[in-house]
């Protein structure tokens, strides 16, 4: 496999890291209502789990209120047992055809803690970039001694990858900050 590629394939898991991270952050509350803290909760329909957001339209009507309506008004029973059982930490009332969630305020001492874990997902996400970044360049030494690839392009190619790491654990550290302000700021 050429430099290019395997630089290529690395830079991909590496943004693949970052999106993962970002997808997480979803879950994680800000003390504003957001439906991506409710829409991938699992709910037993039929017999299947399937994610809240295929089961039901979700949406903010204020900023402390998440709107929860079932497509399927029989799975209203299934959806409030769901909620409850998720760790979100959210109380459902179901209101004929619909579910509200509300949304309380954050204490200060919890929008710390909430940081805090921000961090720490963030922190996971750069060990994972940083994993990336020596599996490829294995991958490059491997090659270089298959004679595959020159010893030039072998240095090019950790070069490459160095900078991709750098990018990458930097792009977390902004993801994490901007989650972490949304946090504080509520």
């Amino acid at each position: 496999m050429p430099v290019k590629q395997i630089a290529m394939d690395g830079e991909n898991k590496m943004k693949k890291a970052i999106e993962v991270l970002q997808d997480e952050f979803k879950g994680v509350r800000t003390g504003r209502a957001s439906t991506g803290l409710v829409e991938n909760i699992k709910v037993d329909y039929y017999g299947n789990p399937t994610p809240l957001k295929s089961l039901a339209a979700l949406s903010t009507p204020q900023a402390d209120m998440i709107l929860v309506k079932p497509f399927d008004p029989s799975s209203i029973k299934d959806i409030d047992k769901a909620i409850l059982a998720s760790d979100v930490g959210l109380t459902p009332m179901v209101d004929g055809k619909v579910i509200r969630l509300n949304v309380p305020t954050l204490t200060e001492e919890r929008r710390k803690q909430l940081a805090g874990q921000v961090k720490q997902m963030g922190e996971q996400a750069k060990v994972s970039v940083r994993n990336i970044r020596r599996d490829e360049i294995k991958q490059l030494e491997k090659e270089e001694k298959e004679s595959v690839i020159t010893e030039d392009e072998l240095e090019k190619g950790k070069k490459q990858l160095d900078d991709l790491t750098k990018q990458y654990t930097d792009k977390a550290d902004q993801v994490v900050k901007h989650k972490s302000d949304e946090i504080m700021q509520g």
